[in-house]
């Protein structure tokens, strides 16, 4: 297997089909990349997320097993990208405590294989992994930076805590351009109905159009950092055009509840979530960070990257997006 190579820089995005692999292949193609997105299983992948944003021709769509190294080696050494992106994996937090093993086999045997292959290639190629602000645990509302110990909660965390070190140790002993964005909860129209705000989205809109369904959800106060996903694609980019790779905290360094982001959606139709949201004990998670808060100042001073998107404007661009679906 071989691919055509020019004078392009080329990009390796490793779970291309979802959230974060759709904006940032139109990221990467805008700015003049040769674009690869893989697939376990090209057939049956939809790419809904490409051809939303309508740059599913300009992505080469290649099928590529993470969890198996000599797919992953076969891949990578037939491209010879310049950049590799790993978004790959069960990227639920929720779903982790019912999915366990599989949660953590498939953030870090993936991660494991492609930094084993860089390493192997000796091409200089450049790796981001996709982590997690769901690593820090319960901070107490004090506000997580890229000094503060690692505390998982969750299997999720867990497994995105393990991946995190596996490049700082593949980057520290072998000298690999590797780092890990350290990501706080980023939204957008993209996300599946698996996900609580998009749930909550997706519920305001069809009761402000006039339904008479009851949202129920879990915990509401909880409090979260939110930004905007297509913002957050930028710092990835970002984090690999420096000179010393390094981690960094990607957040909006504003943290709100649940229950503010239930109300922002249900304002925008002039409701109160009061009338139309109940909160069901069973719902709610075995083990939950009360407050996620993350202090994103390194990636401003060095990368020159900071949120622009603020809760309220987040929650009206989502429920732009679905009504004009």
């Amino acid at each position: 297997m071989s691919y055509k190579i020019d004078s392009n820089p080329r990009a390796l995005i490793i779970g291309v089909s979802g959230q974060d692999g759709s904006y940032l292949s139109r990221l990467l193609v805008d700015k003049g990349y040769d674009v690869f997105g893989t697939s376990r299983d090209i057939q049956k992948a939809s790419f809904h997320g490409l051809k939303f944003l309508g740059v599913d021709s300009q992505v080469n769509q290649v099928e590529m097993d993470p969890y198996d190294f000599e797919s992953v080696y076969r891949i990578i050494s037939s491209i010879l990208p310049h950049e590799v992106y790993n978004l790959a994996a069960q990227s639920s937090v929720g779903l982790s405590f019912k999915q366990p093993a599989e949660t953590i086999r498939s953030v870090t045997v993936t991660t494991l294989n492609v930094l084993e292959t860089i390493r192997l290639l000796q091409k200089g190629t450049k790796f981001y992994n996709a982590g997690s602000g769901e690593v820090f645990g319960e901070t107490m509302g004090r506000p997580a930076d890229e000094t503060t110990e690692f505390n998982p909660v969750s299997p999720y965390g867990l497994a995105k805590a393990a991946a995190t070190h596996q490049v700082a140790m593949y980057r520290n002993i072998y000298g690999l351009h590797a780092c890990t964005g350290l990501l706080f909860n980023h939204e957008s129209t993209l996300r599946p109905e698996a996900y609580v705000t998009k749930k909550i989205i997706s519920a305001a809109c069809r009761i402000g159009a006039g339904s008479t369904e009851i949202l129920e959800l879990g915990n509401i106060n909880i409090c979260r950092d939110w930004g905007y996903a297509p913002e957050y694609v930028d710092a990835m980019w970002k984090m690999l055009q420096i000179e010393k790779p390094q981690d960094f905290i990607i957040a909006t360094g504003k943290s709100q509840s649940l229950k503010y982001f239930v109300e922002q959606a249900f304002l925008y139709f002039d409701l109160n979530f009061k009338d139309h949201v109940v909160v069901k004990p069973d719902l709610m998670r075995a083990a939950e960070i009360e407050v996620g808060s993350a202090n994103p100042k390194k990636a401003e001073k060095i990368l020159g990257w900071r949120a622009k998107s603020n809760l309220p404007d987040l929650v009206e661009n989502l429920i732009r997006h679905e009504l004009a679906k």
